[in-house]
């Protein structure tokens, strides 16, 4: 009956790691170009050593869409966690700021830092005293040639990434997408790394809009309804980790009283 106490202590971890991430997600609701990170639930052959049906082993993936849809229970079977990203585009707010660019489709900006290449989707950009395109960090915002410099504050943002100064173009904001989604890691202040490959994406396949920002893919409303469900199902494994403590430790009474 080990196998019980197993479940519940697994069942808890879980919870602690989707509590956790459900916290982050509402700290950074207000985080311009933040994508929420969700904690996916994928079931393995088996719920005991001992038998018990087995569960289909599915895709994180697949596993993702079918809890957005509730369509399965955070607790189903005994499962394996993995934390993965929500891609969504965020809803656009207006600010007029000619240097403020929205990407609406998936895609990264890419910035250079003292330790080399990183990615946000966080387009509050500036000029520098070099004239120098800057995110709100100071970092050098790459284009397909290297870094943007521009001569004027008012430059012309094509939806295609494109920038123009009098009808000329002198450069094109670079936007990339990771070859495996899974390896982005987070470096706080919105910036994002990859370990693995990158591609630059075509003119086509880039959607910008100037003056506007991205806000977070958050919605607090659902947060809030998961945090609530989160401590809900972390009470009920740990009223089931108690139970069968109290069990157990009432056999062992009964034993010995024999």
């Amino acid at each position: 009956m080990h196998e019980i106490l197993n479940i519940a202590l697994h069942g808890m971890q879980q919870d602690m790691l989707r509590l956790s991430h459900v916290g982050m997600n509402l700290t950074n609701a207000t985080t311009p170009g933040y994508q929420r990170q969700v904690v996916a639930l994928r079931p393995y052959q088996g719920v005991t050593p001992g038998g018990g049906t087995a569960v289909p082993s599915l895709s994180f993936e697949t596993m993702l869409v079918l809890q957005q849809r509730a369509q399965i229970s955070p607790d189903t079977g005994n499962a394996t966690a993995r934390v993965v990203t929500d891609s969504r585009p965020g809803t656009l707010k207006a600010t007029g700021q000619p240097l403020d660019v929205a990407l609406t489709a998936p895609g990264y900006f890419e910035v250079t830092t003292p330790d080399g290449p990183a990615y946000t989707r966080a387009g509050q950009f500036q000029l520098d005293a070099r004239g120098r395109m800057v995110n709100a960090l100071g970092y050098p915002v790459m284009g397909v040639s290297g870094e943007i410099v521009l001569n004027t504050p008012n430059p012309v943002i094509e939806p295609n990434g494109q920038i123009r100064e009098n009808n000329r173009q002198i450069a094109q904001l670079k936007v990339v997408q990771f070859e495996e989604p899974s390896s982005a890691e987070r470096l706080g202040d919105g910036l994002v790394t990859s370990a693995g490959a990158t591609r630059t994406l075509a003119d086509s396949d880039v959607q910008l809009r100037q003056g506007f920002v991205e806000n977070a893919n958050v919605s607090s409303m659902q947060e809030m309804v998961q945090l609530i469900e989160v401590m809900r199902h972390f009470e009920s494994m740990q009223r089931m980790a108690q139970g069968y403590d109290d069990m157990l430790g009432s056999s062992i009474r009964k034993l010995g009283d024999l």
